[in-house]
């Protein structure tokens, strides 16, 4: 199975230059937990997560209304490509203990997300033990790099 059979087309994005207030409103009224942030030619650029907004303004003191997602979203951002297969995504995800994975065109260029919850609603097609094992190895924080 590819990326593409699997992936959400539908992606909420903003600019750098976005006040996280109103990150954090298009979140709640998209009913998501992350925004991905793209540059003036729509590539991405950046991710920010409810999860972010909580730990890097709000515990940081820094005023929503004013502060620029720049600041506090995550650049070094892990992707895809459609054509990737699930089993490298998942993989992909697993390693790096992440929930969601952009998918960018051969430009850079957002074309969609891929979710853990994406990955649960097709557990016929990827298989119930390898969709288990993927949850497990994104959520277990004790593995191997923090077992040091």
């Amino acid at each position: 199975m590819k990326v593409k059979d699997c992936m959400c087309n539908d992606v909420c994005s903003v600019t750098p230059d976005t006040k996280i207030k109103d990150v954090a409103k298009l979140m709640s009224e998209n009913h998501v937990g992350s925004i991905l942030v793209t540059d003036q030619n729509d590539c991405l650029c950046g991710i920010v997560t409810d999860r972010d907004i909580i730990l890097r303004t709000i515990a940081c003191d820094k005023d929503a209304k004013e502060t620029e997602v720049s600041e506090i979203m995550t650049t070094n951002v892990c992707g895809c490509k459609e054509s990737d297969e699930m089993s490298d995504a998942e993989s992909k995800m697993s390693r790096f203990h992440i929930r969601r994975l952009p998918v960018c065109d051969e430009d850079n260029k957002i074309i969609g997300i891929l979710t853990l919850g994406d990955i649960a609603q097709k557990t016929k097609e990827i298989g119930q033990e390898e969709v288990s094992e993927t949850v497990e190895k994104i959520c277990d924080c004790n593995t191997e790099q923090n077992a040091e």
